[in-house]
């Protein structure tokens, strides 16, 4: 944004001077693997025999969409998926907060799963030696794959009884997926384990591109409709012209055992640790921001930053609007007087690096504007097991004219 000052003791004719003011939108983030795959897309022996040529038969048909039978574990032993699948107990710390709301429960439990750290995409995914790890050990290690995700989330939903499925696909965002399809009363929900997010079928905002396979605890189903958008899919996989199905009828009946604990079992966050490591974060952006302006002094308003500590932890559950109820009338007061740009960022936490990245692009801190004030606050939120949601918000003050 473009902003002309006069001096005040100047006429309008007066040549004035231009400043440039950045006003952050947002960003968005294409892993390469994705553009890559823009391009190409202790079981039975007899079951996994089995198993392989039912992908093989199945690429034949639809060579572009995406058919998962077996992986290894992390030991190195071969499985049929399926095995992964099985109810499992989330963190009761998330059960707590809305126990009388249990669509609020269900969304909080997949925004702790998106805070769980990814592994980093490899481009080769198709090359039939995939190695997953059990949702205890996603859990312990803070670490998994996009499959891995999505099998943890749907364990979790099944906790609570809900009808739930992991399906594999493409998405136009992120490249190779895998998402969890809940059926509801009269509709089909898809849910994003990378963002916690949840649509429904015809949502024209979903980014999934592709529906290939489904599977639980059961069987396999691979999607031999033609158009396999998920607008256009029927997701009732018991119609065999629809799906075809790993396991014959009378054997996916038959409960094979999953290697998936029998619960999880969580350990709470060092509270102490994840304040010396917000403390860390705010005293290592500020240096920062300082840093990426050297041709300009940087001023900090405390009042802002203040305020905006009080906000922070009211985002994490969206509870309320963005202003909190004990700092609205101070808030107010600050936009009284000051023109305020910025903007809250959410992320899972990484490393410092990740999120000094985050801040720098937002562009905040080039603004050029005389006299800018800068605000700044931290909020880490701690989830069990070392999990956290970190919050940053980055606001410039420039005093109205």
């Amino acid at each position: 944004m473009m902003t002309e000052k006069h001096e005040d003791h100047c006429l309008k004719s007066c040549s004035g001077h231009s400043y440039i003011r950045k006003s952050w939108l947002g960003s968005i983030v294409f892993p390469f693997s994705a553009l890559l795959q823009q391009s190409e897309f202790l079981d039975q022996t007899e079951v996994l025999q089995r198993a392989q040529i039912f992908k093989k038969n199945c690429k034949a048909m639809f060579p572009n969409r995406r058919i998962v039978t077996t992986v290894f574990n992390d030991e190195g032993i071969q499985f049929l998926v399926t095995r992964y699948i099985k109810a499992l107990n989330p963190p009761q710390q998330l059960l707590d907060i809305f126990l009388h709301n249990s669509n609020a429960t269900f969304d909080l439990i997949a925004r702790f799963v998106s805070l769980i750290p990814f592994v980093p995409n490899t481009p080769d995914e198709n090359d039939g030696s995939d190695i997953w790890m059990t949702s205890e050990h996603c859990i312990s290690l803070a670490i998994g794959n996009k499959e891995e995700h999505a099998i943890l989330l749907c364990n979790f939903f099944l906790y609570f009884g809900k009808k739930a499925l992991v399906l594999l696909g493409t998405s136009v965002l992120e490249g190779h997926v895998a998402y969890v399809v809940t059926q509801e009363t009269n509709e089909y929900l898809l849910w994003n384990p990378s963002t916690g997010q949840c649509y429904k079928q015809f949502d024209p905002f979903c980014p999934l591109k592709s529906v290939d396979c489904l599977f639980d605890d059961r069987n396999v189903w691979f999607n031999i409709q033609q158009n396999n958008t998920p607008m256009a899919v029927f997701f009732d996989y018991s119609k065999e012209s629809f799906w075809k199905q790993l396991l014959p009828k009378n054997v996916q009946g038959t409960k094979i055992q999953s290697i998936q604990p029998e619960e999880i079992i969580y350990f709470e966050t060092d509270k102490s640790m994840v304040e010396d490591l917000r403390n860390r974060i705010e005293r290592t952006l500020k240096s920062k921001v300082m840093e990426w302006r050297p041709k300009h002094p940087t001023h900090w308003n405390r009042q802002c930053t203040f305020i905006l500590r009080q906000i922070l932890p009211k985002l994490e559950f969206g509870i309320g609007s963005f202003v909190s109820s004990e700092g609205d009338n101070e808030f107010e007061r600050i936009l009284q007087f000051y023109w305020v740009t910025g903007f809250p960022i959410q992320m899972p936490y990484i490393d410092v690096q990740s999120i000094i990245d985050a801040v720098y692009q937002t562009g905040i801190h080039s603004a050029e504007f005389p006299q800018t004030e800068f605000a700044l606050a931290v909020y880490i939120h701690p989830y069990p097991n070392n999990i956290l949601s970190v919050w940053v918000y980055l606001a410039s003050l420039v005093q109205h004219q």
